[in-house]
């Protein structure tokens, strides 16, 4: 079976319970916590904050996976770095930024890992220099902003043309948005490293974390 790592979408938590949910993430084998950044800019959605991702960072030892999902984040970047831990990861959308490789720059010297998040309509031959100075690429395979949204087919050839660039370019590929068993299913043994779980499997359930967690993980691949 191919080990692939979970993350949890946390815009899609009780924020009610916000303490209680961590916590019962981390009993239930959760790898990270994937916190969406949203500026109401670049996407049309207010989402997360620095005193959400504050908070979760108090309440986990657990890696932070931070998906900026912002306007010029190179300006910006200095703010969640000082909230985050080293050896977290933060993701910037190229298309977000005059010249991402500063704001991937900022990244590496703060000693966070740096990624790449790719919207649906982001082709492959505008981000190919740059998958030399990321380690992780997040291919969103729906229109990032909202959760709940349908998969858009066409983000699977993207994936398979990554998946034959990662080994020589050294990167990680993972998956975000619609993320159903049949996405893990699928591309777990091709070789993504990683999914992202929102509504779709994780959230909202009448079990348990940890059996949901289980059953994923158990999936015949």
């Amino acid at each position: 079976m191919k080990n692939f790592k979970l993350t949890a979408s946390m815009m899609c938590a009780d924020y009610a319970n916000l303490s209680k949910e961590v916590r019962d993430l981390e009993e239930g084998g959760i790898d990270s916590f994937h916190i969406d950044i949203m500026d109401g800019h670049y996407v049309d959605n207010f989402a997360m904050g620095l005193n959400d991702l504050s908070c979760i960072a108090g309440l986990t030892t657990k890696p932070l996976d931070v998906h900026l999902m912002i306007e010029h984040p190179s300006d910006r970047i200095g703010l969640f770095l000082d909230q985050l831990r080293e050896g977290d990861t933060i993701y910037i959308h190229p298309e977000a930024e005059y010249h991402p490789s500063k704001a991937i720059q900022k990244i590496v010297d703060a000693g966070m890992i740096p990624g790449l998040a790719i919207n649906p309509g982001t082709s492959i031959e505008t981000i190919t220099e740059m998958l030399t100075i990321v380690d992780k690429v997040l291919v969103m395979a729906v229109n990032p902003g909202n959760a709940g949204q349908m998969f858009l087919p066409y983000v699977g050839k993207k994936i398979d043309r990554l998946l034959k660039m990662k080994e020589k370019r050294h990167i990680e590929i993972w998956w975000d948005g619609a993320c159903g068993a049949d996405k893990i299913l699928t591309y777990a043994p091709k070789g993504v490293d990683g999914f992202v779980l929102g509504t779709t499997l994780l959230f909202g359930k009448e079990e348990s974390y940890g059996d949901i967690l289980h059953r994923i993980r158990n999936l015949q691949l």
